[in-house]
């Protein structure tokens, strides 16, 4: 098998739609994690798709993951809810928070739901993104197992917590920002140390908490946030909006994806919607951020720039792109997607 393969998105997405009915989901909550799952790959972020369904099916299987398909709402006040997802798959609870977040911003101009006892929900800009489709300004969080210092500290005390912000324009298109908030992926760290070559010091540190320019040494040591002290800020902050708020895991209480798959996640999630139109005119906001959009996309480049991008605009065209090119996956990734198909009964067929 080589080293990459392309896959049709459509085949892709009823393949593993087949693997999670086949692990219990109902026929409606499979497709919308494949969908999701399937998504990232077609963006360019494969760390968040169908790497993890072999992860996410052990976790089904071992129970940590229940087949819930919906959170219960522990809190429903004005604006204002807190969900209990039940450990239920995150794609699934994610949606729904969203969904009530907006649902409250049209009626009181804000929403925030927050989610507690959750598992991981895939990319924050699919959430973030919702909102902006609604003509909402979104904001979605969720924190993780610690993986990072404090300044000057030796112990990972705060998660690399993803952060989305979604900005409706005028075209449909949304600023779509999606981040987490180490200086480097964990990934390009590994990448490195495969390759035999430095990291940046700025990326993370050994094992006894010097930053270190050692690949090798760095994946015995602790991610750095990025920007230093504002992206370890960033970090707590999220973790209060969505362990200390929702009242569920947070800190060292959230559990890592892949150390117990027995154990559950016990992360949380933070939903935020602002409907645009209670503060104003919405065409009026729209045509504001296409005038702040220009403005920069139009600004003058540095030598050797070609373009100015948005926030999101790179990734929403490598979709577009691959919706007709192909998803493009490591080999390894669709043989781990095949083997857990077997584990579960089924056969997958040659991909298309």
């Amino acid at each position: 098998m080589s080293d990459r393969i392309t896959v049709s998105p459509e085949w892709l997405a009823e393949a593993v739609s087949t693997v999670f009915a086949a692990a219990g989901l109902s026929p409606r909550a499979a497709s919308v994690v494949a969908e999701s799952l399937v998504e990232a790959d077609l963006r360019g972020t494969p760390s968040h798709g169908v790497l993890l369904v072999p992860m996410y099916v052990e976790r089904l299987r071992k129970g940590s993951v229940s087949t819930h398909e919906n959170a219960e709402v522990v809190v429903d006040a004005g604006a204002i809810a807190v969900l209990d997802a039940r450990h239920a798959l995150g794609q699934l609870t994610g949606d729904q928070a969203m969904d009530l977040a907006i649902d409250k911003a049209r009626t009181y101009g804000i929403g925030a739901v927050t989610v507690r006892r959750a598992f991981h929900f895939g990319g924050a800009y699919r959430y973030a993104r919702a909102a902006a489709a609604a003509g909402c300004v979104g904001i979605a969080a969720a924190n993780t197992r610690p993986l990072m210092p404090a300044p000057g500290g030796a112990a990972a005390v705060v998660g690399n917590n993803p952060l989305a912000f979604g900005i409706p324009t005028m075209d449909g298109e949304p600023v779509l920002l999606d981040m987490a908030l180490s200086e480097a992926a964990l990934g390009k760290i590994r990448l490195a140390a495969q390759e035999g070559r430095a990291i940046p010091p700025t990326w993370a540190t050994d094992a006894a908490g010097t930053p270190t320019t050692d690949a090798e040494a760095a994946l015995a040591g602790l991610l750095l946030p990025a920007a230093g002290h504002k992206g370890y800020g960033l970090a707590l902050v999220v973790d209060v909006l969505t362990g200390v708020l929702s009242g569920g895991g947070f800190g060292s209480g959230v559990n890592g994806l892949y150390a117990d798959t027995a154990t559950p996640n016990d992360c949380a999630h933070f939903f935020l919607a602002l409907d645009v139109s209670a503060f104003g005119d919405k065409n009026a906001f729209a045509h504001r951020v296409a005038a702040l959009t220009d403005q920069i996309t139009s600004s003058p480049k540095a030598p050797g720039t070609e373009r100015l991008l948005l926030p999101g605009q790179l990734e929403a065209e490598r979709q577009a792109a691959a919706r007709d090119t192909g998803v493009p996956l490591d080999a390894s990734v669709l043989e781990a997607l095949q083997k857990t198909a077997e584990t579960l009964g089924i056969a997958l067929g040659v991909p298309c």
